[in-house]
């Protein structure tokens, strides 16, 4: 029993490794260990066996790790069949085009959004958003629409969530969610970053089921709140569009 829990602890504390790279390209074992509070001993073998099962590569000139190649050819193998992040790239790249601006794809995971697809702007000052990124579900034109269209009991567990912050008004929030749900769209001005907005609609498939948050995002200069505005029944129209092409 005591080997198996072992064995699960270095599991767990292998993914916590390789999830390191979710926000950053390259570490140092230093700045790994830091990340993943454990010794740099622990993680310096940890990082011998996912190097040694190619997880994991090592530059031998700056001493730096970064994700090894055997994990293409898992992503090689994950089903596209019915992925939102696939099947609606035609219609983001053409709403980009539209609007100028960076078009982003967000799904619900438990009490935090990621961004599952993204089409960068095309112009010189833009906001660049990487796939992969997490972002807490309480701030943003995105989580509005994420909370304010899905199930109740998704609200519930965000207003009583240990992680609300102490500064974030509720009731506040809960009324943003209403008018959200009765504007069908949301937008943001430097609420989670500053310098950036966005306005964001839901995607909603063919059996009235929330899939995702469609979003547009730039420098808050030159998305304003009133070209939000002006631009929020192009999205929702595109959010439309996108849904009916979900089963």
């Amino acid at each position: 029993m005591e080997d198996n829990k072992l064995t699960v602890r270095a599991v767990e504390r292998a993914l916590d490794i390789m999830l390191c790279f979710t926000e950053s390209t390259e570490l140092t074992l230093t700045e790994i260990a830091s990340r993943v509070e454990l010794h740099k001993s622990t993680v310096h073998r940890l990082l011998a066996s996912l190097e040694g099962k190619g997880f994991i590569m090592r530059d031998a000139a700056t001493d730096k790790y970064r994700l090894g190649y055997r994990l293409w050819e898992l992503s090689a193998n994950l089903s596209q069949e019915g992925d939102p992040g696939i099947i609606l790239l035609p219609e983001m790249e053409r709403l980009r085009d539209l609007l100028g601006e960076t078009i982003s794809l967000y799904v619900q995971d438990g009490l935090e959004r990621i961004r599952i697809q993204a089409v960068q702007s095309n112009h010189a000052i833009r906001r660049v958003a990487p796939v992969g990124a997490r972002m807490p579900l309480y701030v943003g034109a995105s989580s509005k629409v994420l909370v304010a269209f899905a199930e109740p009991a998704v609200q519930q567990q965000l207003i009583a969530s240990a992680d609300w912050p102490t500064g974030l008004d509720q009731q506040a929030f809960l009324q943003q969610l209403a008018d959200t749900k009765l504007a069908g769209f949301a937008t943001s001005v430097e609420e989670r970053e500053p310098g950036a907005a966005a306005v964001s609609a839901p995607i909603i498939d063919r059996g009235g089921r929330l899939v995702a948050a469609l979003a547009v995002s730039g420098p808050a200069n030159r998305l304003t709140l009133e070209l939000m505005q002006e631009q929020a029944p192009l999205i929702m129209e595109a959010a439309r569009r996108m849904g009916t092409m979900l089963r």
